[in-house]
């Protein structure tokens, strides 16, 4: 059943029909909430929440904007408004939030990803929160910048410049990561330094 039948069926009365919805984008948003509050008990918590805050806010839904975007808006507010609550949060990035190898990864492959992540979560943990936000929904939720412009309530050429701080941000702090890591006299690879 198309997601329009079944929103204008909840708003007719049938609560039943919220579900379909949950089950279509349950895993989306948790890993949202997940990339934004890197708790996975939080994160349960935060996708809860913002479905029972748009099934209850659901008359407000512009059917003109695409519900995946609306739905994305209020679980990031959500998460931004854990985040406030909060004053520092270190991002915690676990193995099945990774795009997954077709063969096991064998132990040192399995380390050297750990480590990664972590320094992943490091990097992600020194970007503002609204910063992280775009990052967050661009890469891995895959929105576009309009998508994301929706979701922040800022324009497109907002979004784009917020992105671009966030990836100079991310890009420098990588790189001083890295060259503190090479060996003396060694260069530094320009992939890293390009990130």
């Amino acid at each position: 059943m198309e997601e329009s039948e079944l929103i204008g069926r909840v708003l007719a009365g049938d609560p039943a029909a919220f579900t379909p919805i949950v089950e279509r984008h349950q895993t989306a948003v948790y890993h949202l909430c997940y990339r934004m509050l890197g708790n996975a008990s939080e994160a349960e918590d935060a996708a809860q929440e913002a479905f029972v805050r748009a099934y209850s806010q659901l008359d407000r839904y512009d059917p003109a904007r695409p519900f995946k975007t609306w739905l994305f808006a209020i679980a990031s507010h959500y998460c931004i408004d854990r985040l406030r609550r909060r004053r520092w949060q270190w991002l915690s990035i676990d193995d099945e939030m990774l795009p997954l190898r077709t063969a096991a990864p064998g132990p040192e492959d399995l380390a050297l990803r750990h480590e990664r992540q972590d320094e992943v979560a490091a990097w992600l943990a020194l970007l503002p929160p609204k910063d992280r936000r775009a990052i967050v929904l661009h890469y891995w939720g895959g929105l576009s910048y309009a998508e994301i412009a929706s979701v922040l309530g800022a324009s497109v050429s907002a979004v784009k410049s917020r992105l671009h701080r966030a990836r100079v941000t991310l890009g420098s702090r990588m790189a001083a990561d890295v060259g503190r890591r090479e060996p003396a006299g060694r260069a530094l690879p320009e992939r890293a330094l390009a990130a």
